[in-house]
């Protein structure tokens, strides 16, 4: 069997495609200002041990005492674990003071730098 070179030429672009595929499912982080931090003090609500990225739900109180919801994106599971964390490191509940890059937009969300729980910092880096 005599195979073209048009032949091999598909294929090979199919297996750059489909290589390249990871790549372009992941998205950017240039939604975060990864040049300011801002620290919440507040309660988790939820700790999303997911892939591609964890989430953390933490509820703070704003200026006038309303309850607001930030939702923060954290690392992989796996980075996490290298890191020292746990699918258990938070829980709903749990007092914590959470370090995080804002969005730009300057909604209730972030990118995960540290979370401490009860003065003990969780694990390494977040993102």
């Amino acid at each position: 069997m005599q195979v073209s070179k048009k032949m091999l030429a598909l294929a090979g672009v199919a297996a750059v495609s489909l290589a390249a595929a990871p790549a372009f499912a992941h998205h950017s982080f240039a939604m975060f200002d990864s040049t300011k931090n801002t620290t919440l003090e507040g309660t988790i609500k939820e700790f999303q041990w997911t892939n591609p990225h964890s989430w953390v739900q933490i509820v703070v109180k704003d200026a006038s005492g309303k309850d607001v919801e930030y939702s923060i994106e954290g690392g992989s599971p796996n980075g996490l674990a290298r890191s020292g964390w746990k699918r258990t490191s938070l829980k709903p509940g749990d007092k914590a003071v959470l370090v995080m890059h804002p969005l730009k937009d300057g909604t209730a969300g972030g990118s995960l730098v540290t979370v401490s729980v009860n003065g003990v910092k969780v694990g390494g880096t977040g993102g």
